[in-house]
């Protein structure tokens, strides 16, 4: 209910995707939804932020291999911020009532009530 997706909004599939009441995602958008990809309740997403969900290898042997790359699911917990320009990578989970400043890169799961920023994304404190 009252969701808010504003143009240009790209993704790769789409019904890998589910967002929650009241979520909002902000002009240009990308979610690359090879895995799933959820967004909980009052989520807000800034411009430009991307969220990816294709890893790939690291060693060069296996990406001689077939199959070169893997999807991981990424979790938003409800009522997030993140900010203008974010990246969250492959397989990660952000806890509920987060904030994460603009331009971030987000590679690692993070808790709830915290505020990150930077690339990677590092405490700044606890909200």
């Amino acid at each position: 209910d009252d969701v808010g997706v504003l143009p240009r909004f790209q993704c790769s599939y789409g019904p890998h995707i589910t967002l929650g009441h009241r979520a909002f995602v902000n002009h240009d958008a990308l979610f690359m939804d090879d895995a799933t990809i959820a967004i909980g309740d009052d989520v807000r997403i800034g411009p430009r932020t991307q969220l990816l969900t294709a890893q790939h290898p690291v060693d060069d042997h296996d990406r001689r291999r077939e199959g070169w790359e893997r999807p991981l699911p990424i979790s938003i917990g409800s009522n997030t911020w993140l900010g203008a320009g974010v990246i969250v990578c492959p397989g990660v989970t952000i806890g509920a009532d987060a904030v994460i400043g603009a331009g971030s890169v987000v590679t690692r799961a993070l808790p709830d009530r915290v505020l990150v920023a930077g690339n990677p994304a590092r405490l700044v404190r606890q909200i």
